[in-house]
């Protein structure tokens, strides 16, 4: 299995109302012959992030292509081309299973000398430090394979506490965002 990253950009209409906008992106995703993991729609839906999953294909060669997503099509201002991602820090399967909602989602644009085994390792020294802040949850990350960015996904009771567990394990934040 394979996970690529869709991120959208709605319409100014679109954004009162996002629902038919991720339903036009599942459709158009599913036709194209790949499962829809999961959508994360930011409040006020000025961004929206599509998790897809591509079967591999024979002899088990992981996908390195996804379809691409026409912003037009699906009414959009813009949509990025799909990037590869890795998941860290739960199992796809978990995912499947409890389709879990998340309150933030945190994007960190990651340094040019990082590349993936230093973020895995990173990644692996930092994570128990999550316990010292214990009104926030980290769900899970979706690492671009280019180490481009990462997007983390967290349930806290604010964003303050966010950036307090990203101060926690010597984080950044790119970009904060509210899910609707």
């Amino acid at each position: 299995m394979t996970l690529f990253l869709y991120e959208t950009t709605p319409s100014q209409e679109q954004q009162s109302d996002p629902s038919a906008l991720v339903d036009a992106i599942a459709s158009a995703l599913t036709a194209a012959g790949t499962e829809v993991i999961e959508t994360q729609v930011t409040k006020g839906a000025a961004r929206v992030f599509t998790i897809v999953e591509i079967a591999d294909g024979p002899n088990g060669a992981c996908a390195t292509e996804a379809p691409s997503l026409d912003a037009a099509s699906i009414g959009a201002a813009e949509v990025t081309e799909p990037a590869q991602v890795r998941l860290v820090g739960t199992d796809l399967e978990t995912i499947k299973a409890a389709r879990p909602e998340a309150g933030y989602l945190v994007e960190w644009d990651i340094p040019a000398e990082i590349d993936m085994d230093t973020y895995l390792t990173r990644k692996k020294e930092k994570s128990p430090k999550y316990a010292e802040i214990p009104e926030v949850s980290f769900l899970r990350t979706y690492v671009r394979e280019d180490t481009d960015k990462c997007l983390c996904f967290y349930n806290a009771p604010d964003t303050d506490a966010v950036v307090r567990a990203r101060e926690i394990v010597s984080t950044p934040i790119s970009r904060l965002h509210e899910l609707a």
